[in-house]
């Protein structure tokens, strides 16, 4: 189900809380479009916090720190990344109204990413919205094998410690649904995410949106810095593969 909106070079960022808030998000034709139209899926993807499938091939590749993971530490590099073509991607939905708008609700709190670093490159990740106590995943990107897996489960993890209640994938893929999403109808996504989002829908009622879990709550479990080590070439600490893929096995 979709819901046209006027040709225009900017997003309002209280309006797309809002529309996140109702289920309704924006996407482009295409990456040169200036128009966005407004979506609201009849199936919904989402991925239960509790319900994370770790594969034994995905394990191993978390824990033995091939990848190095932050958070928020890069987010306009890597909404940028998700914004390129590739090979398997020759075209994307984010267009610069979506890039930008994306940025400024980053800089108030609202919007973040997931780094997947090998070596100084960034190999993936990905970035999305919080608001209430649910996080609206937007889009991946791999550079490498494994990159995107690994950066779908360092959030999942980083959910989990944060009291996170929903994680909204939107729309189903193979490689979503391998890692344990699943698909729900629009009522019972509306109603995980009314109950998500709290009693005066996050803050909008007032006019004062806000996030009730702590996306910032896995960082506590990085490994202090070394003091003799260069300087890292991100300001978010790195939490371990090991302490990423703990979490993700423990029980509630």
């Amino acid at each position: 189900m979709t819901r046209p909106t006027p040709r225009s070079a900017d997003l309002d960022p209280d309006l797309v809380l809002r529309a996140y808030a109702m289920g309704v998000f924006p996407m482009a034709e295409h990456r040169d479009e200036d128009s966005v139209f407004w979506v609201e899926p009849r199936q919904r993807a989402i991925l239960p916090l509790d319900g994370f499938h770790l594969s034994r091939s995905l394990r191993r590749t978390i824990i033995s720190d091939r990848f190095r993971v932050t958070a928020d530490a890069a987010f306009e590099q890597v909404i940028a990344l998700c914004a390129e073509s590739a090979p398997d991607r020759p075209d994307t939905w984010i267009n610069p109204s979506i890039e930008k708008v994306f940025g400024e609700l980053h800089r108030r709190g609202f919007a973040h990413s997931v780094e997947v670093w090998e070596g100084e490159r960034l190999a993936g990740g990905l970035y999305g919205l919080a608001l209430g106590r649910a996080f609206f995943g937007e889009s991946m990107v791999s550079r490498a094998r494994d990159a995107s897996k690994v950066a779908i489960a360092a959030l999942v993890a980083r959910l989990r410690v944060g009291e996170f209640e929903l994680l909204d994938c939107q729309f189903m893929t193979d490689h979503l649904a391998s890692l344990g999403a699943v698909e729900v109808p629009r009522e019972t996504y509306l109603s995980m995410l009314s109950d998500a989002l709290g009693e005066g829908a996050a803050g909008l009622a007032s006019g004062a949106a806000g996030v009730s879990a702590d996306f910032g709550a896995l960082d506590a479990f990085a490994a202090p810095p070394d003091p003799l080590a260069p300087a890292p070439l991100t300001s978010s600490p790195p939490v371990s593969g090991k302490v990423i893929a703990q979490l993700l096995t423990q029980t509630s």
